[in-house]
């Protein structure tokens, strides 16, 4: 699902959220019910692509929390009704990337149990955004999936596949492309569904464009 540059998003008004954030946002991008309904899309792509092999669920935190979660419960849900039964196991890492709403350049992952378990298993690497670049059929992405995939790409998995729910438009090319991603986006600094600025509106269930006092606010 493409969501173009011009596009205006919902009215604050239409939805509900945290009171503690009123005046921070600029428009609701994306509502929480069309994320559970594309979760569940990408859940059944999943499962029809690999649904024959025991998954080994890579989630980087924090941002990616949440739609790890509810992208697992799918997974079950459809492996529960169904004819081949997957097992699934979950592990976390975290790639610390932002310092207020700029970038970093260095980025390092942290965490996650003896990766050299990975060997010879199916690899889920979910995440939340993905950098991208789109010039004619050149796509390109951010430097959080070279710093993960040249960290487990050692441990030589029978395969990896990449879940991103959002895909962000930037100037930035990184040579990679996930291979299921929910939402193209304009880049835009976006809060909610687990996505933090410095740690707030990660408790935001649908995703939101921060506003100018919002990010003045919490600014650290």
């Amino acid at each position: 699902i493409q969501i173009s540059d011009n596009w205006p998003g919902y009215s604050l008004d239409l939805f509900t959220y945290p009171q503690h954030y009123y005046g921070d946002l600029e428009y609701v991008l994306i509502p929480h019910g069309i994320i559970v309904d594309r979760t569940e899309r990408l859940a059944k792509d999943i499962m029809q692509d690999i649904g024959d092999n025991d998954i080994v669920v890579l989630c980087v935190l924090k941002g990616g929390y949440k739609f790890c979660a509810d992208l697992v419960e799918h997974i079950k849900n459809l492996s529960r009704n169904s004819e081949r039964f997957i097992s699934m196991k979950v592990d976390f890492v975290r790639l610390k990337s932002y310092h207020n709403d700029q970038s970093m350049q260095d980025m390092q992952m942290i965490g996650g149990d003896d990766l050299s378990k990975l060997t010879g298993k199916a690899l889920l690497c979910v995440l939340l955004t993905v950098f991208t670049l789109f010039c004619k059929d050149i796509v390109g992405t951010g430097r959080t999936m070279k710093v993960l995939l040249n960290n487990i790409e050692k441990y030589k998995p029978k395969m990896i596949k990449v879940a991103s729910l959002l895909v962000k438009r930037t100037s930035r090319p990184d040579g990679y492309r996930p291979d299921y991603y929910g939402f193209e986006i304009p880049d835009l600094f976006v809060v909610g569904y687990a996505l933090d600025y410095n740690e707030h509106f990660r408790d935001l269930n649908h995703i939101c464009v921060i506003n100018d006092h919002g990010k003045a606010k919490y600014r650290v």
